[in-house]
């Protein structure tokens, strides 16, 4: 698939800050477009139809899954969410650089389908302080928090398979890196330069 547009893809565990980290690009990288993701989870908080996400049913998600109208799909902490095919492949071709927010199961599926995207990985600082982020946010219950903790580990364990890591223990910082992905690419942030410029993080994760 030869586009001329850029496609990157930001994936991260629940908590570690990817939903604020990407709305905080948009504003600060206007050229950059977003295509929002269709999911079968009810709505939180202030969520919109069409801004955070297109909320839809498993019913019809299963009937755009066998119409092949999804880029990507996958099942998380028990909900699907996919992205749409034309969408993405309709801002790429009209030479937009395309910013999308999935889970890594997705982001791998896109791998497969559009060699050339990148992909950028968000790390927590600690286990710590993603079960803090977690709890902090007063959406989910106390079980439900747990199963995102579980998981959590099985997601980091993929960071290896991203072309970028960024540790999002600043907000500040964790911006700045992002926007240097998109701008540049910079080898610093690589998975292996990170891992040495940072082997306490990656050690306490799991990674070293």
């Amino acid at each position: 698939m030869e586009l001329p547009g850029k496609l990157f893809v930001v994936a991260a565990p629940s908590g570690a800050g990817k939903s604020t980290l990407v709305k905080a690009l948009l504003q600060h990288e206007p050229h950059l477009a977003v295509s929002v993701s269709h999911t079968t989870r009810a709505p939180r908080g202030q969520e919109r139809d069409g801004v955070e996400y297109h909320f839809t049913t498993v019913e019809h998600f299963r009937e755009m899954v066998d119409a092949g109208q999804f880029f990507e799909h996958a099942h998380v902490h028990g909900n699907w969410y996919g992205t749409s095919r034309r969408s993405v492949e309709t801002l790429l071709a009209a030479g937009k650089d395309v910013v999308l927010e999935i889970d890594w199961q997705g982001a791998l599926q896109i791998r497969t389908l559009f060699p050339a995207a990148l992909l950028v990985f968000i790390l927590p600082p600690s286990w710590d302080e993603l079960a803090q982020r977690l709890r902090g946010r007063g959406e989910d219950a106390a079980e439900v928090i747990a199963q995102r903790l579980a998981n959590a580990r099985h997601e980091v364990a993929q960071t290896s398979r991203f072309d970028f890591v960024i540790i999002n223990g600043s907000l500040d910082k964790a911006l700045a890196e992002l926007r240097a992905v998109v701008r540049e690419q910079p080898e610093a942030l690589r998975f292996a330069a990170q891992r040495d410029n940072h082997p306490d993080v990656f050690a306490a994760l799991n990674l070293a």
